[in-house]
């Protein structure tokens, strides 16, 4: 017999939140305003192309290409599809890491990002 596992890949803000926490501890606030803020040993932080706060439309520091607002209050399209918001973690997590961002990082950033206005 064949094992097989379903990908979701439509989701909502609140529903990743949970996967993460499920993850990991519940998620932070502030400890993700504070990664989203600050550089983690690179020259970039979050907010180096998102800006703060992520509800505006921006530019990415380098290419100059618009980024819509990360906030998902400000952008209902941000954080509904699962492929892409891992997409985008795991691409933006390197450029400021180096690394993959932890399921902990993850939660405290989109909780955190759900609030903004």
């Amino acid at each position: 017999m064949l094992g097989f596992s379903v990908l979701i890949c439509s989701a909502t803000p609140q529903e990743l939140l949970k996967g993460y926490e499920v993850q990991s501890s519940k998620a932070s606030s502030a400890r993700g305003e504070k990664f989203f803020t600050t550089k983690h040993g690179k020259e970039w932080s979050c907010a180096s192309c998102h800006e703060n706060p992520p509800n505006q439309l921006t530019k990415h520091i380098v290419t100059g290409k618009a980024i819509k607002p990360l906030s998902p209050n400000s952008n209902p399209e941000r954080f509904v599809d699962q492929v892409k918001v891992e997409k985008w973690f795991r691409r933006n997590c390197n450029d400021v890491l180096s690394r993959e961002c932890t399921a902990q990082e993850k939660a405290d950033v989109l909780y955190w990002l759900m609030t903004v206005k």
